[in-house]
């Protein structure tokens, strides 16, 4: 079975329009094996050598620790994935069965030539709440546990880290019992030297990221609500010492963040970028991620939502407004549905009604012909779907016969559709075919419809 080209699609033929759209809440399938909707959960991002590296947490199976997995993407659209930084049972006890490892935020040290990587390490009840340490020669390798304290003799549950204009770097750490704070760390970025800051407002803040502009440190965090979101907040100083201003709300009062808790704030080219992250507690591994330009201006900061937006990162990082779509229905009855494919009943759906029993033993398949495109362009499509199970369903949809191995989250049922974001390309007019089937016997999601951008 062919699948996607992988990287080499990533820079297709010169001259060739492109509208790569990030989506954000949507399932992600990396461009290469094992296919699967990203697990990511609660990292970081760093740049190194005009390509961007996300670190997060594996939920593929709960909450328990699995591994601390590493992707690349030159585009932040399409993701491949490098493999596991630290795995279950790598090292020391820390790393056991059972343990919690979360929140993996990586910096390069210049002196050192070194990866670090900071983490929230805990037992299976959060009651020993320390900061690990691991280091690497690169950026996506096998890192090097070197251990897990009390910072100061402090508990620090959820953390971030932030590299300041000078190199001096700072751990950002959830201590429950006194407050958030804000912690220098040693040249070698290994080890926490002196507390620079406590915000006092007691078990209270959480999920710190950090971010400077011009002379304004820009601090965001959540309230503690379990898994579920809240409105998060933010303040600004001109000294990471203080004074720093009242907290308020960066995202409209009631939205919880559109749903999210910061996971981090980071500078793409011209454009800052929230990263947050749309946790599923019951179901961890469907959680997803929410990527939203944010504005600083003096000393404010406002987040609008999104549905889809152009992130253009070979072009200094612009924001370039999403094209205009066409939406493609799946029962459409210019479509083919065949080999036992047929409609069902889904009352979310636009038209109430999606295509289901695709895949499986028959191979029941959805043919959508006549997909439209004002140029040839490798563009990204939204394909809206549902799938009622827990775990993930699979697809193969072909594009003009190009093969590409979809991942599919679990919906919250069968009438209230998800997204699945899909980079492909597309030829000029009216002639394209998506189609989608069976992967490796499966049954893939029921399709509700496909949102194709029209240039």
């Amino acid at each position: 079975m062919l699948f996607s080209k992988c990287i080499s699609t990533l820079l297709w033929s010169v001259g060739v329009k492109a509208s790569l759209q990030i989506i954000p809440g949507s399932s992600l399938t990396t461009i290469n094996a094992p296919y699967q909707h990203m697990q990511a959960h609660g990292g970081g991002l760093i740049l190194v050598n005009n390509t961007y590296y996300l670190h997060g947490e594996n939920k593929l199976d709960g909450s328990a620790f699995q591994s601390i997995n590493c992707y690349s993407s030159q585009n932040l659209v399409e993701w491949k994935y490098e493999g596991k930084t630290l795995s279950v049972g790598q090292g020391p006890s820390d790393l056991a069965t059972g343990r919690v490892v979360e929140r993996p935020h990586v910096l390069w040290n210049e002196g050192t030539r070194k990866f670090v990587m900071w983490l929230h390490i805990d037992s299976s009840n959060y009651g020993e709440a320390k900061a690990g340490v691991a280091t690497s020669d690169s950026v996506c390798g096998t890192y090097t546990y070197i251990g897990g304290a009390k910072p100061l003799g402090f508990e620090s549950r959820d953390c971030n880290v932030f590299k300041d204009t000078d190199g001096t770097a700072y751990l950002l750490t959830e201590d429950r019992k006194n407050g958030l704070r804000i912690d220098k760390l040693s040249t070698d970025y290994t080890k926490v030297e002196t507390m620079v800051y406590l915000f006092p407002e007691l078990y209270t803040y959480e999920a710190a990221a950090m971010i400077k502009k011009g002379n304004t440190y820009f601090l965001f965090a959540s309230d503690q609500s379990g898994w579920d979101p809240n409105d998060n907040i933010y303040t600004t100083a001109t000294s990471l010492k203080g004074p720093w201003a009242t907290w308020q709300n960066f995202a409209p009062k009631g939205t919880k963040t559109y749903s999210t808790q910061t996971g981090a704030v980071v500078q793409i080219g011209e454009t800052v970028m929230y990263m947050g992250d749309r946790w599923v507690g019951s179901n961890l591994m469907r959680s997803t991620y929410v990527w939203l330009p944010l504005t600083l201006s003096g000393t404010t900061a406002t987040l609008n939502n999104k549905v889809n937006w152009i992130l253009d990162v070979a072009n200094g990082g612009k924001q370039i407004d999403p094209p205009t779509e066409t939406a493609y229905e799946a029962e459409a009855s210019s479509n083919t549905i065949s080999n036992g494919a047929k409609s069902a009943s889904c009352s979310g759906c636009s038209g109430s009604k999606s295509i289901g029993y695709i895949g499986g033993s028959p191979n029941g398949k959805l043919s959508i012909p006549n997909v439209s495109s004002t140029v040839d362009t490798r563009t990204t499509i939204r394909i809206h779907y549902t799938n009622a199970d827990k775990t993930q369903r699979y697809a193969v949809v072909s594009v003009n016969g190009e093969k590409y191995n979809v991942a599919f989250i679990p919906t919250p049922d069968d009438n209230t559709p998800g997204t699945a974001a899909l980079t492909i390309p597309l030829k000029k007019g009216a002639v394209n075919l998506i189609e989608f089937e069976a992967y490796n016997g499966g049954w893939g999601p029921n399709i509700d419809r496909i949102m194709v951008p029209v240039s």
